[in-house]
This record gives structure tokens, sequence and C-alpha cells, in this order.
């Protein structure tokens, strides 16, 4: 009976905590993005009152954030824009201290949100942090110019995420020859990090045939 409550007790978290986290997070989410309505003038922002009666429409802030990004994003896809937007980055550079964050910021950004380039396209397994353990790893770069000249090898750079905050992680520079890619995509291999492991990608093994172990050597 012990084994048995157990059991639906491990069942109802299962369904409970994921949820509650989401509806966490997106409550978080949502009251933050609302934070943006401070910019529209005092004339419509929110709470309205209509026919007496008062009240707000939770997640237009989102609505908002999501027009002045199309905007911003339409304003520094044309000539005059991006000379802006230049001149705007020179005089952030010339500050000590903000130019590194603000670097540091962007390079992020461009190298997980834009199309070009191999960066966080490809799931790796690499051994790590020992020989015989492995590790979920994601490729950011395989240009690695000093690093290759120095070392003699085909090197690629992998960022390696912990768990369950998959933004915090370790940059690990690992011979071609040592890696083993994955053919899941790189939210599926997220989702598997944020669950400790218990949300496992599923994989058609087909007509792939499976390592076999090695024979025992000894006598």
């Amino acid at each position: 009976m012990m084994k048995r409550l157990r059991a639906w007790l491990v069942a109802g978290l299962l369904v409970w905590v994921p949820l509650g986290i989401t509806l966490f997070i997106l409550n978080l989410l949502v009251r933050q993005l609302d934070k943006t309505l401070g910019l529209l003038p005092p004339e419509i922002r929110p709470p309205y009152e209509v026919f007496g009666i008062t009240f707000t429409i939770p997640g237009l802030g989102i609505l908002l954030t999501i027009v002045i990004l199309l905007v911003t994003g339409l304003l520094v896809a044309n000539f005059a824009g991006r000379r802006l937007l230049s001149l705007g980055e020179a005089i952030v550079h010339r500050i000590p201290v903000v130019r590194s964050v603000y670097g540091a910021s962007k390079n992020f950004a461009e190298m997980v949100l834009a199309d070009s380039g191999d960066s966080f396209k490809k799931v790796l397994l690499i051994e790590y942090p020992r020989k015989g353990v492995y590790s979920l790893a994601f490729q950011t770069s395989s240009v690695l110019g000093e690093v290759q000249a120095k070392t003699g090898e085909d090197v690629v750079c992998t960022f390696v995420p912990t768990t369950p905050n998959p933004t915090s992680g370790f940059i690990i520079m690992v011979p071609r020859k040592d890696i083993i890619e994955l053919e899941m995509e790189v939210d599926e291999a997220l989702q598997m990090i944020i669950s400790l492991g218990v949300v496992v990608p599923r994989w058609d093994v087909g007509e792939q045939e499976l390592p076999l172990a090695a024979p025992d050597a000894r006598p």
C-alpha cells in the first residue's frame, strides 16, 4: 500500500511541478513585459474604464513589446537605421565596462538567434569531465584560428550547459575526432537538460545498428 501511495504521489508531482513552474515563469514574464505599458501616454495607459467598470488587460505588454521589436527591426533594416545603430554602438564601445557587457551580450544574441553560421545548430556528445563520462554539448564554432594552430588539432568549440539552468555552462574545446554528433534537435537537448535527464527525446533506431559491446578480454 505504501508503494502505491508513493507512486501516486510521484505521478501527481510529475503533473503539477512542471505545470506550476511553467505558470510561474509565464506569470513573471507577463508582469515584466506589462511594465512596457509605462511607455504609453497616460491618456491611453491602463487601467481602462468602460461604463463605470475599471479593468486592465493582462498580457497587453506582450503585444506592445512585439510591436516595439517589429518597429525596431524595420528601422534598423534600412540604410539610415543601420548608420544610426552603428553610431550608437560606436559611442557604447567608448564607455569602459559598458562596452564589455554590451559586446558580450550582442555576440551571444547573434550566436543564438542568427540563422547564419553553425552556432547552436548541432547537439554533440563529448567525454567530459573525464574520459568515459559523457556530457551533452552544443557546437558554437569550428573555426578557432590560433587555438587550432597552437594545438595542431582540428578543434571544435563547444558549450556544455549546466542543469537545470542551461544559460550557464562551460566552454570546452574538443578535437573533432573525439566528438559524437547526435541527431536530436537543439530544443530536444534543452528539454533533456532542463528536466535533469528525465525527458529523453524519442529516437527511431530504424536501420541503424547499435554499437556492440567490446568482447571481454579477460582470460
